[in-house]
């Protein structure tokens, strides 16, 4: 081993004392690799890291630990070692190793589970999706949003379903699930639940507002970040996020009314079948219907409100007819237009709305008696 000189090997045997064994170690730490030893020199380098993982003196095993941390050569044995030693030594290698496999960190996790060991793992440059289970198992809030705010970091969908179920109502939390760069969208539109509850206990608490108005308010903004979110989903994606709110009692009429209010068609489809219990495939044949019989058998079929039917039926009709020329407001013109042609219809059967705001019209028809409109 041309770095680990003569003068080093007797200077250890002459001083076998903490300061020489530490600094011995460091110098075999910083050189363990193919360009200064070779395979000889290397396997009993390894062996000598074998021997000092177990040095009594914790600055011996730190000098391992601080030099080696990156080394993707370190024997995993002795990563496992450190990493499993008291924080000064195992902080190191847990937040930077390579060596430590998925199913190394989430036994530490599970078996000395401390907070810094905890915040050490959740920083690491890259977290399996397995790792990051654990820590939300076993990890406090500031933990769990550190893991969160790591774009290294990997969750699966039930991994964050368990965030929002623990942590749903923690603004530290909150924000780094809702700036990672993509989430399921059955985790976003839990998400919006939880801080829409957060929002009414607020308005209730600092204004001068009924629980019931700020119920209204909560659940307008609920409905049109639901729409929006569900904007450019999949299929699979709007089926899962259907199927939870309808399993949530949130997929109601009024949502499905505001979301072909909105133009979002496909989510309507979805909401409808969901609501109406039959296919998606199907319930699009009948909403589709050029006679409106099939969307009014889907409808009636569904226990939706019969006042809504004008007003779905002309919505459908001007998507039907209107494409989307992508200009600057393109959505926003797109449901203006939906709402002036949903006006015209109702003026048609005799009832005058004051207001052309999306919000007053989804309140007024929602509080048409059903027999006062039909759809022929």
């Amino acid at each position: 081993m041309t770095s680990l000189s003569i003068e080093d090997v007797n200077r250890l045997a002459q001083d076998p004392s903490p300061a020489t064994r530490a600094g011995t170690a460091v110098k075999l730490a910083q050189h363990f690799n193919p360009a200064n030893f070779g395979p000889r020199e290397l396997k009993l380098a390894e062996e000598i890291f074998r021997v000092m993982v177990h040095d009594a003196e914790v600055r011996v095993r730190e000098a391992l630990s601080a030099n080696l941390k990156h080394n993707p050569l370190l024997p995993h044995d002795v990563a496992v070692a450190l990493a499993r030693d008291v924080d000064s030594v195992a902080l190191p290698v847990l937040s930077a190793s390579d060596v430590l496999t998925a199913e190394d960190l989430v036994q530490i996790v599970k078996a000395q589970g401390t907070p810094t060991r905890l915040d050490a793992i959740a920083g690491r440059s890259r977290v399996e999706a397995a790792v990051s289970a654990a820590i939300v198992d076993a990890g406090t809030e500031g933990v769990v949003a550190k893991l969160l705010a790591n774009p290294g970091a990997d969750f699966a969908e039930p991994t964050l379903h368990k965030v929002v179920d623990k942590f749903g109502d923690s603004e530290a939390v909150q924000d780094p699930l809702v700036h990672r760069n993509a989430l399921p969208i059955t985790v976003a539109e839990r998400l919006v639940t939880h801080v829409a509850e957060h929002l009414r206990a607020h308005l209730l608490s600092h204004h001068r507002i009924s629980a019931d108005l700020a119920l209204d308010l909560i659940l307008q903004s609920r409905e049109r970040a639901t729409v929006g979110l569900a904007m450019g989903v999949s299929e699979a994606g709007l089926a899962a996020l259907v199927s939870q709110l309808k399993t949530g009692n949130r997929l109601t009429g009024s949502l499905a009314l505001r979301a072909v209010c909105m133009g979002n068609t496909r989510f309507f489809e979805h909401a409808v079948a969901a609501l109406a219990d039959v296919p998606v495939g199907n319930a699009r044949v009948l909403i589709h219907d050029p006679g409106r019989r099939g969307l009014n058998t889907v409808w009636k079929k569904a226990h939706l409100p019969g006042s809504y039917l004008p007003a779905v039926s002309a919505a459908l009709d001007v998507i039907a007819q209107t494409e989307l020329d992508g200009l600057a407001l393109d959505p926003q013109r797109y449901a203006r237009r939906i709402i002036e042609r949903i006006l015209t219809q109702y003026e048609s059967l005799g009832i005058n709305f004051d207001d052309d705001d999306l919000e007053y019209l989804l309140n007024r028809v929602g509080q048409l008696p059903p027999a006062s409109v039909s759809l022929h």
